[in-house]
């Protein structure tokens, strides 16, 4: 296929079948998606049928866009080959043509012989149309089959081009032979053989540079499969083998090496180390992997020694997922193509009709045949159906890569363009705005009670409980090194709480109403559990032996950047709504937390359909939820946007995924797809208004204003036209992006690069200044104009020489305890060394950083 009518033809013919409810042809990557029951054969027969053709797509995502990308590498070579010859011959044929006869170029003992400049010329220009015969090939198939294309009219304006000269080339041959020398060399200007051949040459640069802009469209595929493992080192018979990953079938053991990449999924059965999954989920911080934790293909090992278990290897893991889906949806169409795809049905055959009428009215009004047949072959060449075809296509696919580049996943171009119309966005609450994983947040012991105490006795009552409250304080006290006591007749009151019986005490722990069945509460414990739920907090109540010890606060708390995700969609004009199972008193906490608009608590899993369709009353709804609760939401919704997905990117009820947990991923989806949408419709536009405008002009309508249009521009303007089409979509690299604060709620906190400090005008903080749009807060006009810039990028790196650390768990303690602290970047432990590598901000940090540690139990020996 070359053009939008090729397109059209093939969809049209393979939609005419009997059983096919949906076929989908992308003229950029050569591929048809058909839903129906219709077998493969029959829609290769109706492809070969109208003069193309078909093969099936094998299974594999990676080796499809591995052909395609080798397809267009191919394709680009063989192009320039052919503009550099085509370009050689034609600097020849110019000067036999324009440099003599219009400049006066020197042709030596040639210049008496006029048809021997003529047959020179028509010898040349045959070259040239050899060179690039694949134009009158499928031209001519195209006609036989009753489907012509761009290329049957870049064929015909290039054949009538050097099928006149043929006629005039004859001409002087018999003026030549009855000796009116004069004659012949008059005729010589009637020749056209450097436009048969100059059409074509044009065309193909046009054709070379849309191929280039078309490579670029794929970069995030590329870069999707240059992650892809080539090798893998398992065990075979208890030896370590290095084979191809593709010999890698799921329950082999596979081991990783620090700075190796992971080469298939897979779950952790030995070692301990840092994992860098940035290139999935977008996470830059290295996700700690021991024994039970699973790993993805793709992702790279920074630190240990990893030993796994296979899970899912080929077209099932989740880096290959991925491919898949990107490559899929770059495939599929949105709806907004559909007029295009309608004109480009009829392109052709209207402007053959229409450079015929030209030629007979031009030929009838000047009796001058020859300016007749330039005013028609301009417009057959200057007509661009390409430009129509291309303007959703190129958009579409550069749009897919840009949120594949982002852990932003689109199944289809239609939710591509769906999700930029979404006026109102619905959050699940826990897994999307929160966390997801319960943190203790707080202990509030009864009098003559201490923390330690009230934790130790917490701690030993929940660690045989399987709840995430319970599992939240087992963690806090795991942390705080707190020893459990060895408790027996453990028993769980479902829905209430637990009981056990630990060194002849017995504990009770659970929620007031179970508690107050074995102690009394008195009024002051009542009014901090009743704060703390009105600050969307869970007061778990701990009893020993008939004595109320006091209170542990636990709570699902909210992600680092759901705050900044919700200002950035209602800078985006959207309407923020909270769906969720909880109360009210803490769903409104949470709500009031984040600045969202509109709370709807208490609802079930099952009842969040009704909801949806309820928002849907009042406009578009996205929903954005984890994909497995929410489901039928999901489904439900104009645009089901499933995120926190990790593994399992191919989430059935989604029609967007985000790979990780950023819920900052969900504004940049929707001004990604308002971004792509704009270029569309900016394609779209410039597609007809080129067309609109050039044919008249290449038809003559302005030759009486002393307008008119050659071939030859006519060329050079329908291969430009589709560079600029293909080059605006390009610029969807640079889109999805926020503004730089924005960005920086996320990815850093901003300051400025300047040296002033102060507003001259009131001495306020320079840094509290709105930089670069707004003026200085006192209404001063004093206005920044330095660029931002990050924290981290003026951050200072130490090495701490730390003593005590004995294994990889006390690694990954002394990790997570500087990582948590303000202003420390990141932090690269190693036990075997002693040592940790922190990143970090301030100066004020070292001091803050060596008692942290130390709190641990780690002396700190040396920092330098």
């Amino acid at each position: 296929m070359d053009c939008a009518s090729c397109s059209a033809r093939v969809e049209k013919a393979v939609s005419s079948l009997k059983g096919v409810e949906i076929c989908a042809v992308s003229l950029l990557t050569n591929s048809m998606t058909v839903t129906g029951d219709v077998t493969a054969e029959q829609v290769i027969k109706a492809v070969e049928r109208i003069g193309y053709g078909a093969s099936l797509m094998p299974d594999s995502a990676t080796t499809v866009a591995q052909k395609e990308r080798g397809k267009i590498d191919r394709n680009a070579k063989w192009l320039v080959a052919r503009v550099v010859l085509s370009a050689v011959i034609l600097v020849v044929l110019m000067y036999l043509s324009m440099g003599h006869n219009m400049a006066g170029f020197p042709l030596g003992a040639m210049e008496s012989n006029p048809l021997a400049i003529a047959c020179t010329q028509m010898a040349l220009a045959l070259v040239v149309m050899v060179l690039n015969g694949k134009f009158f090939v499928n031209g001519v198939k195209g006609v036989i089959h009753g489907a012509p294309n761009m290329d049957t009219l870049v064929a015909l304006g290039s054949f009538a081009s050097f099928g006149y000269s043929i006629y005039v080339t004859a001409m002087i041959g018999v003026a030549q032979n009855a000796g009116d020398v004069a004659s012949a060399h008059a005729n010589l200007h009637e020749l056209y053989f450097e436009s048969a051949g100059m059409i074509l040459a044009l065309i193909t640069v046009g054709k070379m540079l849309e191929a280039r802009a078309k490579g670029k469209t794929t970069s995030a595929l590329e870069g999707l499969l240059g992650l892809a493992p080539k090798t893998a080192t398992i065990f075979r018979d208890g030896v370590e083998v290095v084979v191809d990953v593709s010999a890698v079938v799921v329950g082999d053991l596979f081991v990783v090496r620090p700075g190796d990449q992971i080469p298939v999924d897979g779950e952790v059965i030995d070692g301990h180390s840092a994992v860098n999954e940035s290139a999935l989920t977008g996470e830059s911080i290295p996700a700690e992997k021991e024994v039970g934790d699973k790993v993805s293909a793709g992702t790279l090992n920074t630190s240990g020694y990893l030993k796994c278990v296979a899970t899912r290897v080929g077209e099932d893991t989740t880096l290959s997922q991925i491919i898949r889906m990107v490559s899929d949806a770059s495939a599929t169409k949105a709806p907004i193509a559909k007029l295009a795809d309608k004109v480009a049905g009829v392109f052709v055959p209207v402007v053959l009709a229409i450079a015929l009428v030209v030629f007979v009215v031009w030929a009838s009004v000047t009796k001058q045949v020859g300016f007749a047949l330039i005013r028609a072959i301009s417009v057959l060449v200057i007509s661009c159906p390409c430009a129509l075809g291309l303007a959703t296509p190129v958009a579409i696919m550069v749009g897919t890569g840009r949120g594949a580049k982002m852990n932003v996943l689109f199944k289809t171009a239609t939710s591509l363009e769906q999700a930029g119309k979404v006026e109102i966005v619905a959050l699940d609450k826990t897994g999307t705005i929160t966390e997801g994983r319960p943190q203790v947040v707080g202990l509030y012991p009864a009098k003559n009670v201490c923390e330690r105490d009230l934790l130790m006795m917490a701690y030993s009552l929940e660690q045989m409980s399987e709840h995430p409250l319970a599992k939240a304080i087992v963690k806090k006290g795991e942390d705080e090194k707190v020893a459990p006591a060895n408790v027996t007749d453990f028993e769980a009151h479902v829905g209430n709480g637990l009981t056990a019986r630990a060194d002849n005490h017995f504990y009770v722990g659970g929620n007031r109403k179970f508690v107050s069945n074995y102690a009394t509460i008195d009024d002051d414990m009542d009014k901090v559990a009743t704060r703390l739920a009105q600050e969307g907090k869970t007061p778990l109540y701990f009893v020993c032996d008939g004595v109320l010890q006091g209170i542990i606060a636990v709570a699902d708390t909210v992600k680092k950047d759901a705050v900044s995700a919700i200002e950035q969609l209602h800078k985006l004009g959207v309407k923020v709504v909270m769906l969720t199972g909880d109360n009210e008193v803490t769903a409104r906490a949470i709500a009031t937390e984040v600045g969202i608009d509109e709370v709807v608590a208490g609802v079930l899993p099952d009842g969040k359909e009704k909801e949806i369709k309820s928002l849907m009353q009042k406009g578009k709804v996205a929903m954005v939820g984890d994909g497995i609760n929410d489901a039928l939401a999901l489904t439900v919704a104009d645009v089901g946007i499933a995120i926190g997905a990790g593994a399992d990117v191919a989430i059935d009820a989604a029609d967007i995924v985000v790979v990780g947990d950023q819920l900052g991923s969900v504004p940049k989806a929707i001004k990604l797809s308002r971004d792509t949408l704009r270029v569309i419709k900016e394609n779209l536009f410039w597609a007809f208004f080129y067309n609109v405008i050039s044919i008249p002009i290449a038809a003559g309508v302005f030759v009486p204003f002393g307008v008119s249009l050659s071939p030859m521009i006519g060329a050079i303007a329908m291969s430009m036209s589709d560079v600029c089409v293909v080059g605006n979509a390009l610029r969807l690299n640079l889109a999805g992006k926020l503004n730089k604060k924005e960005d920086a709620d996320t990815n850093g906190t901003l300051s400025c690069s300047c040296d002033n400090t102060n507003c001259s005008c009131c001495d306020n903080d320079h840094n509290e200044h709105h930089h670069n749009d707004e003026h200085c807060d006192c209404g001063c006009n004093e206005i920044c104009d330095t660029n931002y810039e990050t924290k981290e990028n003026k951050s200072m790196e130490k090495t701490m020489k730390i003593g005590g650390m004995m294994c990889p768990h006390c690694e990954a303690r002394v990790r997570k305890t500087l990582e948590a602290m303000d202003g420390v970047v990141s932090a690269v432990v190693s036990h075997a060394n002693g040592t940790a590598v922190v990143t970090f901000d301030s100066p004020a940090t070292v001091d803050a950083m060596k008692k942290a540690v130390e709190d641990q139990g780690y002396p700190v020996l040396e920092i330098k």
